[in-house]
């Protein structure tokens, strides 16, 4: 069984840090009355605000050293005493930034789990901790994450889910935006083409005909889009390409939700379709049927982890750089390949059409 008070590390980005709930819930179904607290970058922790698993959720912020190397010694120091006073018994670090291991030693624990830094350095790494675990190749990031709970010896560890909580009061933030645009309560399918990096992105010439079929068929359609200028002229492009009706109208949310409304425009949908990013994950979470079209990213890696994902993967249609090839400066689409039929009678089969 689990010990009282549990610190979860991960100093990366929203989808790190969501697939590292899987964690928190096996502790949670271990002992349902342990107490499980996450370290994340400022920024991050939005992505876990309201999860029932999560007691606390402590921030690094990464802008500290932009304010000069006292304030940034004084700042890292009150988080190191913060950590330091919550006792815990057990951390578990899935991050290899020297900060984090710095965080996990400051802690006191007494059992500190982590995997082998990928950048050297191993030597004082495994004096930072009391187990340093053999990194598992070739699995999900979520199954990676439930094998560092191993040493607990819990039963039935690997039965732990990605979990995503939202709020009363987001849905409703969610629902007004909704209906400034003319939104009834109608059911609809929500489509997030964009991704931070966009060789992962689809050409919204192909978003468009999936969207106009959809809307053609007599359904609802909400596309989002993150605060970014690109993802806004791709959703621009695709929405110049769509003639919507009356019975099935056209909702477009560009950059106007935050990752929590986001998370509930997701959860409302019938069905969400996008590209190897955080919403996908996020659907994944929500346990909402989805069609993820993906590229040269590690599929068995970070491929949805859900049984009602189906997966589109560009390999299957063209050739695709090796995942430790890819410039991420490249604003190229490596989905070219992938042909609209093909993600047509996905969608279709996750409607039931």
């Amino acid at each position: 069984m689990p010990s009282e008070t549990i610190l979860i590390i991960q100093l990366m980005h929203h989808g790190d840090v969501l697939l590292a709930t899987a964690a928190a819930d096996a502790l949670k179904q271990a002992n349902p009355d342990c107490a499980v607290d996450m370290l994340v970058y400022k920024g991050m922790e939005d992505i876990v605000a309201d999860n029932p698993l999560i007691r606390h959720v402590l921030t690094v912020d990464r802008n500290w050293k932009k304010q000069g190397v006292g304030y940034q010694l004084r700042q890292e120091y009150a988080l190191l005493r913060e950590i330091r006073a919550q006792g815990y018994d057990v951390v578990l670090n899935y991050s290899d930034r020297w900060r984090a291991g710095l965080a996990a030693v400051f802690s006191g624990a007494p059992v500190r789990l982590a995997y082998p830094r990928a950048r050297g350095g191993n030597g004082l790494w495994r004096r930072m901790h009391t187990s340093v675990l053999r990194q598992r190749e070739g699995v999900h990031v979520v199954e990676r994450n439930l094998h560092l709970l191993s040493p607990l010896n819990l039963p039935a560890a690997e039965s732990g889910r990605v979990r995503m909580a939202v709020s009363d009061a987001v849905r409703a933030s969610l629902r007004q935006k909704l209906a400034q645009q003319g939104w009834t309560g109608q059911d609809y399918v929500l489509l997030h083409p964009g991704s931070r990096w966009f060789f992962k992105c689809w050409p919204s010439e192909n978003t468009a005909q999936i969207v106009q079929r959809l809307i053609d068929g007599g359904r609802a359609v909400v596309l989002t889009a993150a605060p970014d200028a690109r993802e806004h002229a791709m959703l621009e492009a695709v929405r110049r390409q769509v003639v919507p009706s009356e019975d099935a109208p056209l909702f477009v949310l560009d950059g106007t939700l935050n990752l929590r409304e986001l998370a509930a425009a997701i959860e409302g949908a019938e069905l969400f379709v996008g590209v190897d990013s955080v919403p996908m994950h996020i659907a994944a979470a929500l346990d909402k049927p989805q069609v993820a079209l993906f590229g040269p990213t590690r599929l068995e890696n970070w491929r949805p982890y859900s049984d009602r994902a189906t997966v589109v993967w560009a390999g299957d249609y063209g050739e695709l750089p090796h995942p430790d090839r890819i410039d991420t400066r490249d604003e190229r689409s490596l989905l070219t390949a992938i042909p609209t039929e093909v993600v047509w009678q996905a969608v279709e089969g996750r409607l039931g059409g």
